[in-house]
């Protein structure tokens, strides 16, 4: 019994070990949501090991009456579905600021804050070295205003990434 049980779970692993998909080392690209009026954000991926990676956004706008940045920090799980799809999980946070300017009544509206967030997607590996996502990201923001009145953002994004 005790050599069945054995044999059982190492074709349970060897299965788990076939079917895993390579992270690339490297992805660079956009990813594209709402970013809580930070517009778009570029986007770097940097594989740590076979199923974890890290990701670094920087959004920012630079406008008339606006200005701000924000730049995301993320560990993510990286777990393979089937047929080049993955889906994953991050944790991570990051630090923003933005200067707002109402032309209407002179008000200027600073801040500078920290969030942290958590991160769920699926994503298809290409043959061709290109990588497409869709995530959500939820953020908590501290800083005098915050970024929203309540400091939780709800983001949900489309990412396009060339892996390297």
């Amino acid at each position: 019994m005790k050599n069945i049980l054995i044999t059982f779970l190492l074709v349970i692993a060897v299965g788990f070990t076939v079917n895993a998909q390579e992270i690339s080392k490297n992805a660079l690209g956009l990813r594209l949501g709402d970013n809580d009026g930070f517009g778009g954000e570029i986007s770097y991926q940097a594989r740590l090991s076979s199923s974890n990676r890290l990701e670094l956004d920087l959004g920012w706008r630079d406008g008339k009456n606006y200005d701000g940045f924000k730049l995301t920090g993320l560990y993510q799980w990286v777990m393979p579905i089937e047929n080049r799809f993955n889906w994953y999980l991050g944790l991570g946070g990051g630090v923003g600021s933005y200067d707002f300017k109402d032309d209407n009544n002179d008000n200027d509206n600073k801040d500078t804050f920290v969030f942290i967030a958590g991160d769920i997607g699926i994503e298809y590996n290409f043959s061709i070295p290109l990588l497409i996502s869709l995530d959500f990201r939820p953020e908590l923001g501290f800083g005098d205003s915050n970024f929203n009145n309540d400091g939780l953002d709800l983001d949900i994004a489309l990412g396009l990434r060339y892996q390297f």
